[in-house]
């Protein structure tokens, strides 16, 4: 399957920025670990086991937009944080100064030109919905992003974190259990809480 084909599929279809609604078209022509875009740029994520769970291509279309397609398998069942970060590098077996794994933190933080809070960097987008045999499917159109800013000097990199993302979604009812405050903690607002890396892939023309 060519991905200027799906392209074809996926702009006929009715696809609301940021959601997770799928029309049967999409379903059907998202990529495989074989695609490559004719311009734009691709990932293959892997685990920290090297494991291949699946590619995600990002391609240009009218307006400015990135469209992002992917199709990845072998992940938890639920929800998952799913961003792009500022770094091309998916290190497994990183670590944080203190010595502790930390894997694919050589990716940096989430990319976040405009130092906004989470839940408007450039590089956020919906998280993924896996099923219960850990597939998932994520079509999503941004004109937050460009390919330039995605692939400059250091690169970019697609990660897929452990846990749900709140999207820094706290309403000021709440108080943060670590200051007190109403509303998202520092932490809430830098990464959504999605916890820890599973997978990343390095983004490449």
């Amino acid at each position: 399957m060519q991905y200027a084909r799906a392209l074809r599929h996926l702009t006929a279809s009715a696809i609301a920025v940021g959601s997770l609604a799928f029309v049967p078209t999409v379903v059907a022509n998202v990529p495989t670990a074989g695609d490559t875009a004719s311009s734009g740029a691709r990932a293959v994520v892997r685990d920290v086991n090297n494991n291949v769970l699946g590619v995600v291509l990002i391609q240009s279309t009218r307006g400015g937009k990135l469209l992002v397609t992917g199709r990845l398998t072998r992940l938890g069942a639920g929800f998952h944080g799913f961003h792009i970060h500022t770094t091309g590098v998916c290190d497994p077996r990183a670590t944080d100064p203190e010595g502790n794994p930390t894997p694919f933190a050589t990716a940096g933080g989430h990319l976040n030109p405009a130092a906004t809070s989470h839940g408007e960097h450039a590089g956020d987008l919906p998280p993924l919905l896996v099923t219960g045999d850990g597939a998932t499917i994520t079509a999503t159109e941004t004109d937050n992003v460009t390919l330039a800013q995605i692939l400059d000097a250091d690169g970019g990199a697609f990660i897929v974190h452990a846990l749900p993302d709140n999207l820094a979604n706290i309403p000021t009812r709440y108080v943060s259990t670590t200051t007190g405050q109403p509303g998202p903690d520092e932490a809430t607002l830098a990464t959504g809480d999605a916890g820890g890396r599973v997978a990343c892939g390095v983004i490449t023309r």
